[in-house]
């Protein structure tokens, strides 16, 4: 399902914000130029601000979400690797087993006892 929110690249935010800072118009004006809201502009002239609308901020965002995105491929692989260690060795204990194991029937039955009545 694809995202309903819109990126902006930080070259566009500032634009926008010098836009409003310049004078060009009002916030509404100015988000009605971009074909914006008029929230994103006040929410961007505020981080502007701040001096937190910058390329070194944008790229330390961008590095922080593929540290997250990397952890979690991480803790996939250990998962993984992990089950299919135990395939192998569950794989290995039926081979060690009397009988070739089947994929229908499973392992061979065990055979009786001496004795053991029919």
């Amino acid at each position: 399902m694809p995202s309903k929110h819109r990126y902006h690249s930080t070259a566009f935010k500032l634009e926008v914000v010098q836009s409003y800072l310049n004078g060009e118009g009002g916030i509404d004006a100015v988000a009605r130029k971009h074909q914006i809201s008029s929230c994103l502009v006040q929410i961007w002239t505020d981080k502007y601000r701040r001096g937190e609308l910058t390329e070194d901020m944008e790229r330390k965002e961008r590095i922080k979400e593929y540290e997250v995105k990397i952890a979690a491929l991480e803790r996939k692989i250990g998962q993984l690797t992990m089950e299919v260690d135990f395939l192998k060795k569950y794989h290995e204990d039926l081979r060690k087993k009397d009988g070739k194991p089947s994929i229908v029937s499973g392992p061979g039955a065990a055979p009786s006892r001496k004795g053991a009545a029919s």
